[in-house]
């Protein structure tokens, strides 16, 4: 006798939406997420749909009708609940379009709770489409199986950063002129915390001082070698999951879209 197949799939599409989702719904998708699941994934009445809203986790639900410009499904049970994670927020010094997006795509996959764009002096950008942005994190969230998308804030300059700075929030920068004690050891303190990294010129001597001057503030290494501005993002926050975040405890998740 051959065994029932799970249910659902993992295979299926995975989609955030909102409004919050409730057991029963009927839910019309329009828009290009019924692109998506019309015309990309091909689904039909019957297939299963993975929903999640950011606001009481994922949900299996089911193709009532799929037409070309909207999908109607049916909400059959949740299947997880919205996740905790890490109180980590990540301050990115603004990049060139193609290389911030990089950045905010692999904070959110690494667990990220907020991004913080900074525009400082070196930056060469200094503007931040913020609903394109939104669309990356939502597309890198569905790929990774993420169930709480990270709050996005918009761009501020690095001095309104530092004066409205939480005092029990740890600040790691990295700090490629001076030493700082090697992030490994440094990310190994409890508590909410922040990863400051600086634009491809880095800081300049006037923005290190007012960094250093903050109370919370804590200059950390990313090794010998001269990172570029994603790379130090990205190979900062790896690190502090690994180190502090919840990497070492994370349980599986079913494949993305």
């Amino acid at each position: 006798m051959s065994a029932t197949p799970a249910w659902p799939p993992k295979s299926a599409p995975r989609l955030f939406v909102s409004p919050p989702l409730s057991p029963g719904e009927t839910r019309a998708i329009d828009g290009p997420a019924a692109h998506y699941l019309a015309r990309v994934m091909r689904v039909a009445p019957g297939d299963a749909v993975i929903l999640c809203d950011d606001a009481t986790g994922e949900w299996a639900a089911r193709v009532a009708s799929a037409g070309r410009r909207d999908v109607t499904v049916e909400v059959v049970e949740r299947l997880r609940v919205r996740e905790e994670v890490p109180d980590l927020t990540l301050c990115a010094a603004l990049l060139k379009k193609d290389r911030f997006d990089l950045v905010l795509e692999k904070a959110c996959e690494l667990g990220v709770r907020r991004i913080a764009p900074v525009i400082t002096h070196r930056c060469v950008a200094d503007k931040l489409n913020l609903e394109r942005a939104r669309a990356v994190l939502i597309e890198a969230a569905e790929q990774c199986a993420r169930t709480a998308l990270p709050v996005l804030e918009a761009p501020v300059k690095l001095g309104a950063l530092l004066a409205a700075w939480e005092a029990d929030r740890t600040l790691f920068f990295a700090d490629e002129v001076r030493d700082g004690q090697p992030a490994a050891l440094a990310f190994a303190r409890p508590g909410p915390a922040a990863i400051l990294v600086g634009p491809e010129g880095g800081f300049d001597d006037g923005e290190r001082g007012a960094i250093r001057a903050l109370p919370s503030a804590r200059a950390v290494s990313l090794g010998p070698r001269i990172l570029r501005g994603e790379t130090a993002a990205i190979a900062a926050t790896a690190l502090w999951m690994g180190v502090t975040g919840d990497w070492c405890g994370a349980s599986s998740v079913p494949p993305g879209k």
